[in-house]
């Protein structure tokens, strides 16, 4: 999606952070707020103390006590301070003076009794014993001998106790190291034990191609050598390989003599440099394009050495999910091969490698102009093609819907392409999407919220949505059942439509922005909710109280979801990663990175093995669902100078055509190029 009143186009929602309340419980009121609370001395604890030595105004043992002339005992402070306010007692409230206080000794004597005991109740035995030392009690040598000798032998102990934690800590670690290890050796055992079987599988399926091949080639050897087939058999020869034989024309490999003459006569002494003559294959294959066969072989290889920790990891994974089942079966005398005699990890994988290593670059087929040039109208949000991938359809900023004919735009280029269909829209354009079932039905969803049904044929709305308060980002046809689709919304809603209807069946209330809504293609029940809250919300229609699922990964706003298969789920964002997912067993499979994508909607599409996606650096990416790196890329040239600050285009929608190569890819400045994937 994309587009704005600017040329940078639309950005992605994010999500704001709630305010933290900041109220906060007031303190509790102080009995005598004039005075400060005086902390209670080290070591002490009050709640341990009898309350009638605590000082009514501080509530800690008295300090330097004094005695009011009414009979009330204070710290000598506190009841300075007092009085400086106030000219009553704390307590009784009579009238008191300073002149009305008297030190209190015999109380302070008591009070330093019951301090120096409730410091020596309160400390360790090796702290009295400290302090007795420090203060220097009576120890006759004998006794300090002994105490030394105790001292030494704790010591002794404990130092003792302590090597043998340590002991036993190293101890525990190099065990637990062994068995990680030992588990990693068996790992490694394993994986070569697959290793070794899916070498002496490929290599059994060599021999039978080889032979098969042989075969094939004496069977060709027989037919030129049976007199009935040596005159059909030249013929065969000039039609396919262009090349004038004689009656006696052999098998490849063989010398090509006429009948009598000197040179039979000489056959014998240069059969031995027959091999050495240069030839065309039977049936015409000449060696540029062995050689051409032999590059294409030579650069998949530099792929796989490219990318091949990622290979290895895919190779791996497979190989060891398809070991567990097939053990099972082995047990039971059924072991997991197909005809070809490879397990089910190493057919997925070949699979992989075949269709990874097939393609490296992205070539353009095609080229138009969506606008005017260097106009902020020019982005287009997105682009889709119908159900038979004769038509697609565009839709931006420009507030048009236009419709072009696949096959006119490749086959004949031109500067300006004029589409077969035009519709004119209230709003700018965010998303399209294509009915699977009724060839000239399409949805579009707008920055003012409406959701719209078109015909394409009479280029008229068939039927208008409003309910949405906000922009509506994303609008989806569901596959299995037609007449019905989603939308979702800056307004935080997902609403559910049927074209039979006036008004939505279903609403979905969520926290925050919705940036893309998909139906799952094998349900009518499934759809997969983008938000800006990060996550990936995977809900079941029937039952919409909360979701089945919540995939959780991305960093920031999810732009855009899309599903491979009923099974797998692929997610954009703005944190610059694509995503992969299982919805089935609801486990993440993979995460891409390659593109720059941190503020726009830049595109998401897929089929069956791959992933392409925009960038803001202009470019488009292609993934392989199963390598997390890019396989293939292609940067959008731009007419603009790309150092103004104004021209940071980006690509802003994209779209396989199905089954194929074949991609439609538009950016912000209003070109759209139909890429393929070539070796």
């Amino acid at each position: 999606m994309g587009g704005g009143s600017t040329s940078i186009g639309a950005l992605v929602p994010t999500v704001k952070s709630e305010p933290a309340n900041s109220s906060t419980e007031a303190p509790p009121a102080q009995s005598t707020p004039e005075l400060p609370a005086l902390p209670p001395p080290e070591g002490q604890a009050v709640d341990e103390v009898d309350k009638d030595v605590l000082c009514p105004i501080c509530m800690q043992i008295i300090k330097d006590a004094f005695l009011t002339a009414c009979g009330h005992s204070f710290c000598y402070m506190c009841i300075v301070t007092h009085l400086q306010n106030k000219s009553d007692c704390p307590c009784c409230s009579h009238f008191l003076t300073a002149n009305q206080l008297y030190p209190n000794f015999l109380l302070s004597k008591l009070l330093m009794k019951t301090s120096a005991h409730q410091i020596a109740k309160n400390t360790s035995p090796l702290e009295q014993l400290r302090r007795a030392l420090e203060q220097g009690c009576e120890a006759s040598v004998k006794e300090l001998e002994s105490l030394l000798f105790l001292l030494t032998e704790r010591k002794s102990k404990m130092e003792q106790e302590e090597a043998e934690t340590n002991l036993q800590i190293l101890l525990d670690f190099l065990q637990y190291l062994k068995k990680k290890k030992l588990d990693e050796l068996n790992e490694v055992l394993s994986d070569l034990q697959y290793i070794k079987e899916d070498i002496h599988a490929v290599e059994r399926r060599r021999i039978e191609m080889y032979r098969r091949r042989d075969r094939y080639s004496t069977k060709m050897r027989m037919l030129v050598d049976e007199p009935a087939s040596k005159t059909v058999w030249p013929s065969l020869i000039d039609k396919h390989g262009g090349s004038t034989v004689s009656r006696t024309a052999t098998a490849p490999g063989l010398c090509l003599v006429s009948p009598g003459g000197s040179q039979n006569r000489k056959t014998d002494s240069k059969s031995s440099a027959c091999h050495l003559i240069p030839r065309k294959d039977s049936f015409g294959g000449s060696d540029n394009q062995n050689l051409n066969q032999s590059g294409l072989a030579l650069a998949r290889k530099r792929r796989v050495h490219a990318q091949f920790n990622e290979l290895q990891d895919c190779y791996l994974q497979k190989r060891r999910h398809s070991a567990r089942p097939s053990q099972q079966q082995q047990e039971k005398n059924h072991p997991s091969l197909n005809r070809e005699g490879y397990t089910d990890g190493l057919e997925d994988f070949q699979s992989v490698l075949s269709t990874f290593t097939r393609y490296s670059r992205l070539r353009v087929i095609a080229e138009l102009r969506h606008g005017d040039l260097f106009h902020s109208a020019n982005i287009v949000s997105s682009i889709e093609f119908d159900r038979d991938d004769q038509l697609f359809a565009t839709a931006g900023v420009s507030r048009r819907i236009k419709i072009f004919e696949f096959s006119s735009v490749v086959n004949e280029p031109a500067d300006v392409q004029c589409p077969v269909a035009e519709m004119s829209t209230r709003s700018k354009l965010s998303c399209l999407s294509w009915n699977k079932y009724t060839k000239n039905h399409i949805a579009s969803s707008d920055y003012e919220g409406i959701v719209t049904v078109w015909d394409v044929a009479t280029r008229q709305s068939v039927m208008e949505y409003e309910e949405h308060e906000k922009r509506a980002w994303s609008v989806d046809f569901s596959r299995m059942e037609p007449s019905m689709l989603v939308s979702g919304s800056d307004d935080c809603k997902v609403k559910i439509w049927c074209t039979k209807q006036e008004a939505s069946v279903i609403n979905i209330d969520m926290k925050a922005n919705i940036c893309s809504v998909k139906y799952n293609p094998g349900s009518s029940f499934h759809v997969a909710v983008g938000s800006a809250d990060h996550h990936i919300h995977y809900y079941d229609l029937r039952k919409t109280s909360q979701p089945l699922y919540i995939f959780s990964g991305h960093r920031k706003a999810v732009s855009y979801v899309k599903f491979l298969s009923n099974n797998e789920l692929a997610s954009a964002s703005t944190d610059s990663t694509l995503r992969l997912w299982d919805v089935k067993d609801n486990v993440p499979l993979r995460a891409f990175r390659g593109h720059t994508n941190e503020k726009n909607f830049v595109g998401l599409t897929v089929n069956n093995e791959y992933i392409a996606c925009g960038s803001e650096t202009n470019e488009v990416f292609v993934y392989h669902k199963a390598i997390s790196k890019p396989s293939a890329w292609h940067k959008f040239s731009s007419d603009v100078d790309e150092t103004n600050e104004d021209a940071n285009f980006f690509i802003s929608a994209v779209c396989w055509k199905s089954d194929s190569p074949t991609m439609l890819t538009a950016n912000s400045e209003g070109t759209i190029k139909i890429l393929v994937l070539a070796p």
